[in-house]
């Protein structure tokens, strides 16, 4: 079965940042609607074009990613931050203010191209690296043990979980124990499903909450 076609609005203030984007995203069958230097422009151009993502940097002119983000949240349109700056505050403020991800610029194009289609699907994708020091901060601050519940994990299933918590996108858990990414896919929707979880964020809290993660 095929991907669904992603057609994307690309917004930031560097126009080499924008080429090379394009270039990626098209080698990967991704659409470009358009493209946008700035915040306003970004804002008008996402209005009149209604992509399926706006892909966003955090620092531009004359608007930042924030304060686009929480314009276009009300609009009813996915926006997945793609920035080089990974403090803890633009992480919660673009969460917070409607984004569907937030993707560090080196972490590599298939990163980038999981985040869009995990927006697409209603899901949330946070750079792996922000993930893992967020979570740990929370396995630290709450104790719990968790609060979801539902069938057991299979010896897989955990092992997945546990890379999955560590950060790992599915293709690096896939060469990681040796099997296809679709099969990482298939066992990521079984644990969603048995422990009601709403997205991989939520999955790797719960792992990092009970000791899940080796």
């Amino acid at each position: 079965m095929t991907e669904p076609e992603i057609r994307v609005l690309i917004a930031d203030d560097h126009e080499i940042v924008r080429t090379g984007l394009r270039m990626i995203l098209e080698s990967h069958g991704v659409v470009v609607a358009g493209e946008a230097a700035d915040g306003v422009e970004a804002v008008e151009s996402a209005r009149r074009l209604r992509p399926d993502v706006v892909l966003l940097d955090i620092e531009m002119p004359r608007l930042d990613g924030i304060e686009v983000t929480k314009l276009l949240a009300r609009q009813s349109l996915r926006v997945v931050i793609l920035t080089s700056f990974d403090s803890d505050n633009y992480v919660y403020a673009a969460l917070r203010n409607g984004a569907c991800g937030y993707v560090l610029k080196h972490g590599g194009p298939a990163l980038l191209i999981e985040a869009l289609h995990a927006a697409m699907a209603g899901d949330a994708l946070v750079s792996p690296s922000i993930t893992v020091r967020l979570l740990r901060h929370l396995a630290r601050r709450t104790g719990t043990a968790g609060t979801f519940t539902g069938e057991p994990l299979t010896e897989r299933e955990k092992q997945v979980l546990s890379l999955l918590a560590r950060g790992r996108s599915n293709d690096e858990i896939a060469r990681s124990m040796v099997i296809a990414p679709s099969t990482v896919k298939t066992h990521v929707q079984s644990v969603q499903r048995k422990l009601g979880a709403r997205n991989r964020v939520e999955l790797a809290a719960w792992a990092w909450e009970t000791g899940h993660v080796e």
